[in-house]
């Protein structure tokens, strides 16, 4: 019974965090003409506040080593990031362009091995470093394909939005290798 109280205490954290993050552009829509957004805005950007909360409570309420949570909260915040900077202003080039299509494949990615793992550190290790490795390859075929030839891109925006993302997954990796490591070590 504490256990669901902990969870609807945290789902409503979740929730009026939400809330409050999507009163900003509501008022800043109020006072400037340059922040338009529509309802199709706030459902989507709330569903990612609220869903990277909800997952990210979930995770820190059902594990208690350090280092798997760290790796979780650095994973989330990543992907959470390489969402909302490709929706926003896309990470090759500036504004939509079939090259940001790529970075779906990184969510699949992210996805499969998330299921596959089952959370478990070992697949979760294995998970971020896959993760990460797609995302040098959506770079790195972009480069192939002249993406980084359209207006506001280049070959250093490219690679350097690679490394920006890819790192963070491949340390959240190696923390999931050390609670993997940590936790052979106990048993």
């Amino acid at each position: 019974m504490e256990k669901k109280t902990k969870f609807y205490r945290a789902i409503s954290f979740v929730t009026l965090i939400t809330l409050i993050l999507l009163l900003v552009p509501f008022v800043a829509m109020q006072v400037t003409p340059e922040v338009r957004w529509d309802l199709a805005d706030f459902v989507l950007a709330g569903t990612l506040i609220f869903g990277a909360g909800s997952v990210l409570a979930v995770v820190l309420q059902s594990h208690t080593s350090v280092t798997y949570r760290a790796g979780v909260i650095i994973a989330i915040g990543t992907t959470f990031l390489m969402i909302v900077a490709n929706l926003a202003v896309g990470l090759i080039g500036s504004g939509p362009n079939a090259g940001n299509l790529m970075y779906g494949g990184v969510l699949a990615v992210l996805l499969a091995g998330l299921y596959l793992s089952k959370f478990k550190p070992v697949g979760m290790e294995r998970t971020m470093f896959a993760t990460a490795l797609s995302v040098l390859l959506a770079g790195g075929i972009a480069i192939m394909l002249g993406e980084h030839q359209l207006p506001g891109s280049s070959v250093i925006k490219v690679v350097g939005v690679s490394l920006f993302f890819s790192l963070p997954y491949g340390v959240a990796g190696l923390l999931f290798r050390v609670d993997s490591t940590d936790q052979a070590s106990v048993h």
